[in-house]
């Protein structure tokens, strides 16, 4: 092998592999760009050289990363059955490399010799279009998945391709990260949007992960209830904007009762209250989350049950830690922070993974940074 042909070699899986300590990097999210650097031959970037199986596969992950409909690659390579060994490169990236299962449609090769080498002609068809390609995003751990899902639906895009390494899960895991993403923005919470999840390819654990989402109504419409909301919870803040600490908290609170009241059969969005003047328990630790969330405030909807019964809430961080605050509670009135054991005592349930924890002082402050 040339060394040319092993830089590339080593620069092509270096591109195509992350380490195990960049896994643990869950806050880390990048936009992929195709590499510049070329296993070029005669100074021409759609001609390759390949002296091995591996440098053919890595020639044509490289076609496929740039986009290139039609290229050369000069094969020095000592194998009987040339033409096996192509068209088992050809399958191999277009169905089991993330980008190319993703992205291509089917690769087909025709085969000639010369003096010194065979050339092959490759010609790529592809599925996906070069601005799609552009937009993947490579996500390291789950919440930099969960940020990315937050950010296309705060977006309402209709599209989210992300890139992920060392990714063992399925479909559902990805559902359910979408879901926490939806709580975690709640100035756009305006209808659970329906997910369609695929997975590309089918095993491994680099994986390209594709996630269509299906909003409730259109964009415009969207974008003006937004812009609605927006304005209504000025208005609401508006009279304690002045205020700090807890009793800018207590405030927020208050306001979000005074706006409607609680209805189990009322609206789930984070609208149903300001179009409505009810909602249910979903509704209003939106729209409370939404408040907190315009106020710079530190918050959390929390899903989990009440009594046996499906039931949302809110955690909010005061000056002892993070509290539990459920303002469908008519009978403690509009504020009443509680702790995790006080909680559990009413009858409240929720996974406590996903929430930070809510103790005496000395406890919440470690659960503050959870």
């Amino acid at each position: 092998m040339s060394h040319s042909s092993r830089a590339l070699a080593l620069l092509t899986a270096a591109a195509l592999t992350l380490t195990g300590c960049s896994s643990l990097l869950e806050q880390e999210y990048t936009y992929i760009t195709p590499h510049n650097a070329a296993p070029t031959a005669d100074g021409d970037p759609s001609i390759l050289r390949a002296d091995s199986y591996q440098e053919l596969v890595n020639a044509l992950i490289y076609f496929v990363t740039t986009g290139t409909e039609k290229g050369t690659v000069r094969l020095y390579m000592d194998e009987e059955d040339l033409d096996a060994s192509l068209n088992a490169a050809c399958l191999e990236v277009a169905h089991e490399d993330p980008l190319g299962a993703y992205a291509v449609e089917y690769i087909t090769f025709s085969l000639s010799s010369v003096v010194a080498y065979s050339e092959a002609t490759v010609n790529i068809t592809y599925r996906r279009t070069k601005e799609q390609v552009a937009s993947i995003v490579q996500a390291t751990g789950t919440t930099a998945i969960r940020s990315e899902l937050a950010s296309t639906m705060s977006a309402f895009q209709s599209e989210c391709v992300l890139r992920i390494s060392y990714f063992n899960e399925d479909e559902e895991f990805i559902q359910d990260l979408a879901r926490q993403a939806y709580y975690n923005a709640p100035s756009s919470a305006l209808g659970m949007p329906q997910l369609q999840v695929f997975l590309y390819p089918a095993s491994g654990q680099q994986r390209i992960v594709e996630i269509l989402l299906t909003y409730p109504d259109d964009l415009s419409k969207l974008e003006q209830q937004k812009a609605a909301l927006t304005n209504w919870l000025q208005s609401l803040s508006a009279p304690f904007a002045a205020l700090s600490g807890d009793s800018r908290i207590e405030q927020a609170a208050r306001s979000i009762v005074s706006a409607g009241t609680y209805d189990p059969a009322g609206g789930s969005s984070v609208c149903a209250l300001m179009d409505q003047g009810s909602a249910n328990s979903e509704g209003i630790a939106l729209t409370m989350a939404a408040l907190c969330q315009h106020l710079g405030l530190p918050f959390r909807v929390v899903e989990g049950t009440l009594n046996g019964q499906p039931h949302f809430w809110n955690m909010v961080q005061i000056s002892s830690g993070w509290r539990h605050l459920d303002l469908t509670d008519s009978q403690s009135g509009p504020y009443a922070p509680r702790t995790d054991q006080q909680m559990a005592e009413l009858g409240y349930h929720w996974d406590t993974n996903l929430v930070p924890v809510s103790g005496p002082q000395e406890e919440s402050a470690q659960g503050a940074g959870a």
